[in-house]
């Protein structure tokens, strides 16, 4: 039975992740939604956590590029690659940007409820991660 759950997560997880790059990258889905989103990764790309310790300037663009094209990337891994490794590689990478966003709107001073779906993902998330076997958890 967990093995079902696990696999329907790993799908549905995926689903998401792969809804949510596509909307940070293209205006398709919806334009508003992509042109808040935009506006919302200037102030993101202002409060990177290495900006200030590399003395580097995150463009903005770029910041919702990458972060847009790692969820569809890992987003997809989860959802149609059998792998266990690789899943467990893009849980861990999703895991990651989950951190960050969670990084990001505590920074911006954004409400709970910009919050909360970052926090949602990432605890699903690590529940994905933490009921794998073990021998599964090992090999990555």
């Amino acid at each position: 039975m967990g093995s079902v759950v696990l696999k329907s997560l790993s799908v549905l997880l995926g689903i998401f992740f792969v809804f949510v790059g596509t909307m940070k990258l293209t205006s398709h889905i919806s334009k508003d939604l992509h042109k808040d989103l935009r506006k919302e990764y200037v102030k993101y790309a202002k409060v990177f956590p290495l900006s200030g310790t590399l003395d580097f300037k995150v463009p903005s663009k770029w910041y919702r590029r990458v972060v847009g094209s790692l969820e569809i990337i890992c987003g997809l891994a989860m959802a149609i690659v059998p792998s266990h490794k690789i899943k467990n590689a893009s849980n861990t990478v999703l895991l990651l940007l989950m951190l960050m966003a969670v990084y990001s709107h505590y920074m911006v001073n954004d409400k709970f409820e910009r919050i909360a779906p970052a926090l949602i993902y990432f605890f699903l998330g690590v529940f994905f991660y933490a009921n794998r076997p073990i021998s599964n958890r090992l090999a990555t």
